[in-house]
Protein backbone atom coordinates (compact mmCIF):
# COMPACT_ATOMS: atom_id res chain seq x y z
CA UNK A 1 0.00 0.00 0.00
CA UNK A 2 2.90 2.35 0.73
CA UNK A 3 4.20 2.11 -2.82
CA UNK A 4 0.70 2.68 -4.19
CA UNK A 5 0.39 5.89 -2.18
CA UNK A 6 3.82 7.26 -3.15
CA UNK A 7 4.15 8.59 0.39
CA UNK A 8 7.94 8.25 0.54
CA UNK A 9 10.67 9.69 -1.67
CA UNK A 10 13.40 7.79 0.16
CA UNK A 11 12.48 4.75 2.23
CA UNK A 12 15.56 4.28 4.41
CA UNK A 13 15.61 3.36 8.07
CA UNK A 14 17.57 5.52 10.52
CA UNK A 15 18.21 3.88 13.88
CA UNK A 16 17.73 5.61 17.22
CA UNK A 17 20.66 6.83 19.32
CA UNK A 18 19.97 5.90 22.92
CA UNK A 19 22.39 4.72 25.57
CA UNK A 20 22.00 0.99 26.09
CA UNK A 21 22.54 1.36 29.85
CA UNK A 22 19.44 3.52 30.23
CA UNK A 23 16.89 1.68 32.36
CA UNK A 24 13.86 3.86 31.58
CA UNK A 25 12.20 3.32 28.23
CA UNK A 26 12.87 6.35 26.00
CA UNK A 27 9.92 8.61 25.16
CA UNK A 28 9.61 7.29 21.61
CA UNK A 29 11.03 3.80 22.08
CA UNK A 30 9.55 1.33 19.52
CA UNK A 31 7.87 4.24 17.68
CA UNK A 32 8.36 4.69 13.93
CA UNK A 33 8.54 8.19 12.53
CA UNK A 34 8.34 9.50 8.96
CA UNK A 35 10.23 12.74 8.28
CA UNK A 36 9.31 15.28 5.62
CA UNK A 37 11.92 15.49 2.91
CA UNK A 38 12.87 19.13 3.59
CA UNK A 39 14.27 18.25 7.04
CA UNK A 40 17.97 17.39 6.96
CA UNK A 41 19.07 13.85 7.78
CA UNK A 42 22.80 13.11 7.90
CA UNK A 43 23.80 10.63 5.21
CA UNK A 44 20.26 10.25 3.87
CA UNK A 45 19.11 11.98 0.71
CA UNK A 46 16.97 15.09 1.27
CA UNK A 47 15.33 16.37 -1.93
CA UNK A 48 12.62 18.87 -0.89
CA UNK A 49 10.50 17.11 -3.52
CA UNK A 50 12.61 18.77 -6.21
CA UNK A 51 14.77 17.67 -9.12
CA UNK A 52 17.11 20.46 -8.03
CA UNK A 53 18.17 18.40 -4.99
CA UNK A 54 17.73 14.94 -6.49
CA UNK A 55 21.17 13.87 -5.23
CA UNK A 56 21.66 16.10 -2.19
CA UNK A 57 22.80 14.26 0.95
CA UNK A 58 23.09 16.49 4.05
CA UNK A 59 26.23 16.18 6.19
CA UNK A 60 24.28 16.84 9.41
CA UNK A 61 20.99 16.15 11.18
CA UNK A 62 18.36 18.77 11.82
CA UNK A 63 17.89 19.45 15.54
CA UNK A 64 14.46 17.79 15.49
CA UNK A 65 15.97 14.68 13.91
CA UNK A 66 18.64 14.53 16.61
CA UNK A 67 15.91 14.78 19.24
CA UNK A 68 13.89 12.00 17.60
CA UNK A 69 16.89 9.68 17.60
CA UNK A 70 17.79 10.54 21.19
CA UNK A 71 14.18 9.81 22.22
CA UNK A 72 14.45 6.28 20.80
CA UNK A 73 12.44 6.77 17.60
CA UNK A 74 13.17 4.80 14.47
CA UNK A 75 12.93 6.96 11.34
CA UNK A 76 11.49 4.90 8.46
CA UNK A 77 12.02 7.31 5.57
CA UNK A 78 11.73 10.74 3.99
CA UNK A 79 8.24 11.63 2.85
CA UNK A 80 6.95 13.12 -0.37
CA UNK A 81 6.01 16.79 -0.44
CA UNK A 82 5.12 19.67 -2.70
CA UNK A 83 8.35 20.98 -4.19
CA UNK A 84 10.14 23.13 -1.59
CA UNK A 85 6.84 23.21 0.32
CA UNK A 86 5.11 25.22 -2.41
CA UNK A 87 1.66 23.72 -2.84
CA UNK A 88 -1.30 22.37 -0.93
CA UNK A 89 -1.90 19.01 -2.60
CA UNK A 90 1.52 17.26 -2.88
CA UNK A 91 1.06 17.32 -6.65
CA UNK A 92 3.96 19.69 -7.39
CA UNK A 93 6.53 17.09 -6.27
CA UNK A 94 9.10 16.10 -8.91
CA UNK A 95 8.57 12.53 -7.71
CA UNK A 96 4.88 12.35 -8.56
CA UNK A 97 1.75 12.99 -6.47
CA UNK A 98 0.94 11.21 -3.23
CA UNK A 99 -2.48 9.59 -2.95
CA UNK A 100 -4.82 10.03 -0.01
CA UNK A 101 -5.13 6.72 1.88
CA UNK A 102 -8.74 7.55 2.75
CA UNK A 103 -9.63 7.67 -0.96
CA UNK A 104 -6.77 7.17 -3.40
CA UNK A 105 -8.54 9.21 -6.07
CA UNK A 106 -8.09 12.33 -3.95
CA UNK A 107 -5.10 14.40 -2.85
CA UNK A 108 -3.73 14.05 0.70
CA UNK A 109 -3.23 17.80 1.07
CA UNK A 110 0.12 19.48 1.26
CA UNK A 111 2.75 20.36 1.37
CA UNK A 112 3.37 17.65 4.01
CA UNK A 113 1.09 15.22 2.19
CA UNK A 114 3.52 12.32 2.32
CA UNK A 115 3.84 12.61 6.10
CA UNK A 116 0.08 12.69 6.65
CA UNK A 117 -0.49 9.81 4.21
CA UNK A 118 2.21 7.74 5.94
CA UNK A 119 0.49 8.19 9.32
CA UNK A 120 -3.05 7.68 8.00
CA UNK A 121 -2.03 4.48 6.19
CA UNK A 122 -0.06 3.07 9.11
CA UNK A 123 3.26 3.22 7.26
CA UNK A 124 4.58 5.21 10.24
CA UNK A 125 3.25 5.68 13.75
CA UNK A 126 3.83 9.45 13.70
CA UNK A 127 5.49 11.97 11.40
CA UNK A 128 7.12 15.37 11.13
CA UNK A 129 5.98 18.00 8.66
CA UNK A 130 6.65 21.69 8.23
CA UNK A 131 4.00 24.39 8.20
CA UNK A 132 4.55 27.65 6.30
CA UNK A 133 0.93 28.50 5.58
CA UNK A 134 -0.93 25.37 6.69
CA UNK A 135 1.28 22.58 5.40
CA UNK A 136 0.87 20.44 8.52
CA UNK A 137 -2.79 21.23 9.22
CA UNK A 138 -4.00 20.98 5.61
CA UNK A 139 -2.87 17.36 5.02
CA UNK A 140 -3.86 16.38 8.55
CA UNK A 141 -7.40 17.55 7.79
CA UNK A 142 -7.53 15.88 4.36
CA UNK A 143 -6.17 12.55 5.68
CA UNK A 144 -8.21 12.45 8.89
CA UNK A 145 -5.30 12.71 11.36
CA UNK A 146 -4.03 15.31 13.85
CA UNK A 147 -1.49 18.00 12.95
CA UNK A 148 -0.01 20.71 15.19
CA UNK A 149 1.59 23.93 13.97
CA UNK A 150 3.58 25.21 16.99
CA UNK A 151 4.15 28.85 17.91
CA UNK A 152 7.05 30.37 16.01
CA UNK A 153 10.14 29.84 18.18
CA UNK A 154 8.87 26.81 20.12
CA UNK A 155 10.61 24.27 17.86
CA UNK A 156 14.05 24.65 16.30
CA UNK A 157 14.17 25.24 12.56
CA UNK A 158 17.86 24.31 12.34
CA UNK A 159 18.20 21.85 9.48
CA UNK A 160 14.89 22.76 7.86
CA UNK A 161 15.58 23.78 4.26
CA UNK A 162 14.01 27.21 4.14
CA UNK A 163 11.05 28.33 2.04
CA UNK A 164 9.89 31.38 4.04
CA UNK A 165 11.88 31.84 7.24
CA UNK A 166 9.53 34.19 9.08
CA UNK A 167 6.51 31.93 8.64
CA UNK A 168 7.49 28.27 8.90
CA UNK A 169 7.64 25.85 11.80
CA UNK A 170 8.22 22.11 12.07
CA UNK A 171 5.25 20.30 13.58
CA UNK A 172 3.97 16.82 14.49
CA UNK A 173 1.41 14.69 12.64
CA UNK A 174 -0.14 11.74 14.48
CA UNK A 175 -3.29 9.60 14.65
CA UNK A 176 -4.41 11.16 17.96
CA UNK A 177 -4.02 14.41 19.86
CA UNK A 178 -2.12 12.62 22.63
CA UNK A 179 0.46 11.15 20.24
CA UNK A 180 0.90 14.52 18.50
CA UNK A 181 1.42 16.20 21.88
CA UNK A 182 3.94 13.55 22.93
CA UNK A 183 5.91 14.17 19.75
CA UNK A 184 5.76 17.93 20.39
CA UNK A 185 7.22 17.32 23.87
CA UNK A 186 10.22 15.64 22.22
CA UNK A 187 10.98 18.22 19.52
CA UNK A 188 10.14 21.48 21.35
CA UNK A 189 12.74 23.46 23.25
CA UNK A 190 15.61 25.92 22.91
CA UNK A 191 18.43 25.32 20.45
CA UNK A 192 21.70 27.28 20.30
CA UNK A 193 21.70 26.72 16.53
CA UNK A 194 18.42 28.63 16.08
CA UNK A 195 18.17 32.17 17.43
CA UNK A 196 14.38 32.20 17.13
CA UNK A 197 14.22 29.75 20.05
CA UNK A 198 16.10 32.10 22.39
CA UNK A 199 14.20 33.50 25.37
CA UNK A 200 16.99 35.26 27.28
CA UNK A 201 14.73 38.08 28.44
CA UNK A 202 11.34 36.46 28.10
CA UNK A 203 11.18 37.45 24.45
CA UNK A 204 12.40 35.86 21.25
CA UNK A 205 15.88 37.20 20.52
CA UNK A 206 17.56 37.20 17.14
CA UNK A 207 20.66 39.03 18.26
CA UNK A 208 22.56 36.00 19.54
CA UNK A 209 24.37 35.94 22.85
CA UNK A 210 23.99 38.87 25.20
CA UNK A 211 27.31 40.74 25.20
CA UNK A 212 27.17 41.10 29.00
CA UNK A 213 26.90 37.33 29.53
CA UNK A 214 29.14 34.42 28.79
CA UNK A 215 27.86 31.97 26.21
CA UNK A 216 27.17 29.27 28.81
CA UNK A 217 25.29 31.70 31.07
CA UNK A 218 23.17 32.98 28.19
CA UNK A 219 22.32 29.48 26.96
CA UNK A 220 21.39 28.41 30.48
CA UNK A 221 19.08 31.40 30.94
CA UNK A 222 17.52 30.86 27.51
CA UNK A 223 16.84 27.22 28.29
CA UNK A 224 15.33 28.04 31.66
CA UNK A 225 12.94 30.61 30.20
CA UNK A 226 11.88 28.73 27.05
CA UNK A 227 8.20 27.71 27.42
CA UNK A 228 8.85 24.06 26.54
CA UNK A 229 11.27 23.55 29.43
CA UNK A 230 8.52 23.90 32.06
CA UNK A 231 5.60 22.27 30.26
CA UNK A 232 4.50 18.77 29.33
CA UNK A 233 2.13 19.18 26.41
CA UNK A 234 0.82 15.61 26.51
CA UNK A 235 -0.51 16.24 30.03
CA UNK A 236 -2.87 18.88 28.62
CA UNK A 237 -4.88 16.14 26.89
CA UNK A 238 -6.39 15.08 30.22
CA UNK A 239 -7.11 18.55 31.59
CA UNK A 240 -10.68 19.70 32.16
CA UNK A 241 -12.08 21.97 29.44
CA UNK A 242 -15.33 23.02 31.09
CA UNK A 243 -15.58 26.78 31.22
CA UNK A 244 -13.18 27.31 28.32
CA UNK A 245 -14.40 29.88 25.80
CA UNK A 246 -14.20 29.01 22.12
CA UNK A 247 -14.53 31.81 19.57
CA UNK A 248 -15.94 30.74 16.22
CA UNK A 249 -14.35 32.90 13.51
CA UNK A 250 -17.37 33.71 11.37
CA UNK A 251 -15.34 35.42 8.63
CA UNK A 252 -13.97 32.03 7.55
CA UNK A 253 -17.34 30.29 7.20
CA UNK A 254 -18.95 32.38 4.46
CA UNK A 255 -16.90 31.05 1.54
CA UNK A 256 -16.50 27.49 2.80
CA UNK A 257 -18.26 24.45 1.36
CA UNK A 258 -21.69 24.15 3.01
CA UNK A 259 -21.04 20.50 3.89
CA UNK A 260 -17.79 21.42 5.61
CA UNK A 261 -19.53 24.18 7.59
CA UNK A 262 -22.31 21.81 8.67
CA UNK A 263 -19.78 19.24 9.93
CA UNK A 264 -17.83 21.99 11.69
CA UNK A 265 -20.95 23.32 13.45
CA UNK A 266 -21.87 19.81 14.61
CA UNK A 267 -18.43 19.49 16.22
CA UNK A 268 -18.81 22.91 17.87
CA UNK A 269 -22.22 21.86 19.23
CA UNK A 270 -20.57 18.79 20.75
CA UNK A 271 -18.01 21.03 22.45
CA UNK A 272 -20.81 23.17 23.86
CA UNK A 273 -22.45 20.04 25.28
CA UNK A 274 -19.20 19.33 27.15
CA UNK A 275 -19.40 22.66 28.99
CA UNK A 276 -17.38 24.93 26.72
CA UNK A 277 -18.76 28.40 26.08
CA UNK A 278 -19.18 29.24 22.38
CA UNK A 279 -19.00 32.83 21.13
CA UNK A 280 -18.70 34.33 17.67
CA UNK A 281 -15.79 36.56 16.74
CA UNK A 282 -14.91 38.52 13.60
CA UNK A 283 -11.48 39.55 12.35
CA UNK A 284 -11.73 42.15 9.59
CA UNK A 285 -8.08 41.76 8.62
CA UNK A 286 -8.60 38.18 7.40
CA UNK A 287 -9.99 39.55 4.15
CA UNK A 288 -6.43 40.51 3.23
CA UNK A 289 -4.53 37.63 4.85
CA UNK A 290 -4.10 35.40 1.79
CA UNK A 291 -2.81 38.27 -0.35
CA UNK A 292 -0.38 39.42 2.37
CA UNK A 293 0.81 35.87 3.00
CA UNK A 294 1.66 35.13 -0.61
CA UNK A 295 3.52 38.39 -1.13
CA UNK A 296 5.64 37.75 1.97
CA UNK A 297 6.14 34.03 1.38
CA UNK A 298 7.06 34.44 -2.28
CA UNK A 299 9.43 37.29 -1.50
CA UNK A 300 11.26 35.23 1.09
CA UNK A 301 11.31 32.24 -1.26
CA UNK A 302 12.91 34.26 -4.05
CA UNK A 303 15.77 35.06 -1.69
CA UNK A 304 16.08 31.62 -0.08
CA UNK A 305 16.10 29.72 -3.36
CA UNK A 306 18.79 31.90 -4.97
CA UNK A 307 21.42 29.46 -3.70
CA UNK A 308 20.18 26.69 -6.00
CA UNK A 309 22.21 27.54 -9.08
CA UNK A 310 24.26 24.45 -9.91
CA UNK A 311 27.37 25.81 -8.21
CA UNK A 312 26.59 25.78 -4.51
CA UNK A 313 23.61 23.44 -4.68
CA UNK A 314 21.71 21.72 -7.45
CA UNK A 315 22.73 19.81 -10.60
CA UNK A 316 26.44 20.23 -11.15
CA UNK A 317 26.95 21.45 -7.60
CA UNK A 318 28.62 18.29 -6.37
CA UNK A 319 25.76 17.20 -4.10
CA UNK A 320 26.64 13.50 -4.33
CA UNK A 321 24.95 10.55 -5.94
CA UNK A 322 21.24 9.77 -5.97
CA UNK A 323 20.07 6.29 -5.09
CA UNK A 324 17.90 5.50 -8.12
CA UNK A 325 14.51 5.81 -6.47
CA UNK A 326 11.33 5.72 -8.57
CA UNK A 327 11.53 8.31 -11.36
CA UNK A 328 15.05 9.28 -10.34
CA UNK A 329 16.72 8.04 -13.54
CA UNK A 330 14.64 10.43 -15.65
CA UNK A 331 15.45 13.39 -13.40
CA UNK A 332 19.17 12.61 -13.41
CA UNK A 333 19.15 12.37 -17.22
CA UNK A 334 17.58 15.83 -17.51
CA UNK A 335 19.88 17.60 -15.07
CA UNK A 336 23.12 16.06 -16.36
CA UNK A 337 22.45 17.72 -19.73
CA UNK A 338 23.21 21.07 -18.07
CA UNK A 339 26.81 22.25 -18.31
CA UNK A 340 27.69 24.94 -15.78
CA UNK A 341 31.28 25.08 -17.00
CA UNK A 342 30.73 26.47 -20.51
CA UNK A 343 31.85 29.98 -19.52
CA UNK A 344 28.49 31.77 -19.66
CA UNK A 345 27.45 31.73 -16.03
CA UNK A 346 24.15 33.60 -16.38
CA UNK A 347 22.98 31.17 -19.05
CA UNK A 348 24.29 28.26 -17.01
CA UNK A 349 22.45 29.40 -13.87
CA UNK A 350 19.25 29.91 -15.83
CA UNK A 351 19.55 26.50 -17.50
CA UNK A 352 20.06 24.73 -14.17
CA UNK A 353 17.11 26.51 -12.57
CA UNK A 354 14.94 25.86 -15.62
CA UNK A 355 15.30 22.08 -15.39
CA UNK A 356 15.79 21.89 -11.63
CA UNK A 357 12.67 23.79 -10.55
CA UNK A 358 9.07 22.90 -11.28
CA UNK A 359 6.46 25.33 -12.61
CA UNK A 360 5.02 26.32 -9.23
CA UNK A 361 8.43 27.09 -7.75
CA UNK A 362 9.35 29.18 -10.78
CA UNK A 363 6.08 31.07 -10.50
CA UNK A 364 6.67 31.94 -6.85
CA UNK A 365 10.30 32.97 -7.40
CA UNK A 366 9.27 35.30 -10.22
CA UNK A 367 6.41 36.87 -8.25
CA UNK A 368 8.59 37.23 -5.15
CA UNK A 369 11.41 38.85 -7.08
CA UNK A 370 8.93 41.25 -8.66
CA UNK A 371 7.46 42.20 -5.26
CA UNK A 372 10.95 43.04 -3.95
CA UNK A 373 12.16 44.88 -7.04
CA UNK A 374 12.88 48.59 -7.15
CA UNK A 375 9.69 50.61 -7.37
CA UNK A 376 7.46 47.78 -6.16
CA UNK A 377 8.88 47.00 -2.71
CA UNK A 378 6.80 49.70 -1.04
CA UNK A 379 3.74 48.98 -3.17
CA UNK A 380 3.58 45.26 -2.37
CA UNK A 381 6.00 43.96 0.24
CA UNK A 382 5.72 46.79 2.76
CA UNK A 383 1.92 46.84 2.47
CA UNK A 384 1.88 43.08 3.00
CA UNK A 385 3.89 43.55 6.20
CA UNK A 386 1.40 46.20 7.32
CA UNK A 387 -1.43 43.75 6.70
CA UNK A 388 0.48 41.11 8.68
CA UNK A 389 0.65 43.44 11.65
CA UNK A 390 -3.09 44.08 11.34
CA UNK A 391 -3.75 40.33 11.42
CA UNK A 392 -1.63 40.02 14.57
CA UNK A 393 -3.53 42.84 16.27
CA UNK A 394 -6.89 41.34 15.32
CA UNK A 395 -5.92 38.01 16.86
CA UNK A 396 -4.78 39.74 20.05
CA UNK A 397 -8.16 41.45 20.32
CA UNK A 398 -10.00 38.18 19.66
CA UNK A 399 -8.15 36.47 22.51
CA UNK A 400 -9.53 39.09 24.88
CA UNK A 401 -12.94 37.52 24.17
CA UNK A 402 -12.07 33.83 23.81
CA UNK A 403 -9.47 31.42 25.16
CA UNK A 404 -9.11 29.72 21.75
CA UNK A 405 -10.53 30.26 18.29
CA UNK A 406 -12.09 27.66 15.99
CA UNK A 407 -12.53 27.38 12.22
CA UNK A 408 -12.80 24.58 9.68
CA UNK A 409 -9.20 23.65 8.91
CA UNK A 410 -9.86 23.66 5.18
CA UNK A 411 -12.81 25.38 3.49
CA UNK A 412 -13.20 22.51 1.02
CA UNK A 413 -13.13 18.72 0.87
CA UNK A 414 -10.00 17.01 -0.52
CA UNK A 415 -9.97 17.67 -4.30
CA UNK A 416 -9.61 14.83 -6.76
CA UNK A 417 -6.06 14.30 -8.02
CA UNK A 418 -5.51 16.60 -10.99
CA UNK A 419 -8.60 18.70 -10.27
CA UNK A 420 -6.93 21.90 -9.06
CA UNK A 421 -3.24 21.66 -9.96
CA UNK A 422 -3.67 23.81 -13.08
CA UNK A 423 -5.51 26.60 -11.24
CA UNK A 424 -2.98 28.35 -8.96
CA UNK A 425 -5.47 30.94 -7.71
CA UNK A 426 -7.87 28.22 -6.60
CA UNK A 427 -5.02 26.49 -4.75
CA UNK A 428 -3.95 29.72 -3.04
CA UNK A 429 -7.50 30.48 -1.86
CA UNK A 430 -7.70 27.01 -0.27
CA UNK A 431 -5.26 28.37 2.32
CA UNK A 432 -7.62 31.09 3.56
CA UNK A 433 -8.23 29.43 6.95
CA UNK A 434 -4.65 28.45 7.72
CA UNK A 435 -2.32 31.27 6.56
CA UNK A 436 -3.52 33.87 9.12
CA UNK A 437 -2.05 31.70 11.88
CA UNK A 438 1.39 31.78 10.27
CA UNK A 439 1.22 35.53 9.67
CA UNK A 440 0.56 35.99 13.39
CA UNK A 441 3.10 33.29 14.44
CA UNK A 442 0.46 31.54 16.57
CA UNK A 443 -0.09 27.86 17.43
CA UNK A 444 -2.91 25.85 15.87
CA UNK A 445 -4.00 22.24 15.62
CA UNK A 446 -6.18 20.39 13.13
CA UNK A 447 -8.25 17.55 14.56
CA UNK A 448 -10.75 15.30 12.72
CA UNK A 449 -14.29 16.65 13.06
CA UNK A 450 -16.21 14.17 10.91
CA UNK A 451 -16.67 13.06 7.32
CA UNK A 452 -18.62 14.11 4.26
CA UNK A 453 -19.19 11.46 1.58
CA UNK A 454 -16.39 9.41 3.13
CA UNK A 455 -13.89 12.29 3.02
CA UNK A 456 -12.43 13.77 6.25
CA UNK A 457 -13.21 17.25 7.56
CA UNK A 458 -10.85 18.91 10.02
CA UNK A 459 -11.53 21.43 12.77
CA UNK A 460 -8.79 23.97 13.49
CA UNK A 461 -8.19 25.29 17.00
CA UNK A 462 -6.03 28.43 17.25
CA UNK A 463 -4.42 29.63 20.46
CA UNK A 464 -2.52 32.66 21.72
CA UNK A 465 1.27 32.67 21.40
CA UNK A 466 2.75 29.67 23.28
CA UNK A 467 -0.78 28.54 24.15
CA UNK A 468 -0.14 24.98 22.93
CA UNK A 469 -1.64 23.54 26.11
CA UNK A 470 -4.93 25.34 25.45
CA UNK A 471 -5.26 24.14 21.86
CA UNK A 472 -4.35 20.59 22.86
CA UNK A 473 -7.01 20.64 25.57
CA UNK A 474 -9.68 21.84 23.14
CA UNK A 475 -8.57 19.44 20.37
CA UNK A 476 -8.75 16.51 22.78
CA UNK A 477 -12.32 17.51 23.60
CA UNK A 478 -13.20 17.49 19.87
CA UNK A 479 -11.57 14.09 19.50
Amino acid sequence: MIMDLNAFITAEEIDPEVESETEAKPALGDVTVAVKDNISTAGVRTTCGSAMLSSYVPPYDATVVERLKQAGATIVGKTNMDEFGMGGTTETSAYGPTKNPVDTGHVPGGSSGGSAAAVASGAADIALGSDTGGSVRNPAAFCGVVGIKPTYGLVSRYGLIAYANSLEQIGPIAPTVREAAELLDVIAGPDPHDATTRFDSGEISISGVDTLQSESESESESEASHPATTRTYAAAVDQDVSGMTVGVVTDLLDDADDRVVETFREAIAELESQGLEIVEVSLDSLEHAVQAYYVIAMSEASSNLARFDGVRYGPGGGDGDGDGESGQENIDKIVTDVDVNDGNWNDAFAAVRDVGFGEEVKRRILLGTYALSAGYHEKYYEKAQDAREWVKQDFESAFETADVLATPTMPVLPPAIGESIDDPLKLYLMDANTVPVNLANLPAVSVPAGEVDGLPVGLQVIGPAFGEELIIQAAAAVE
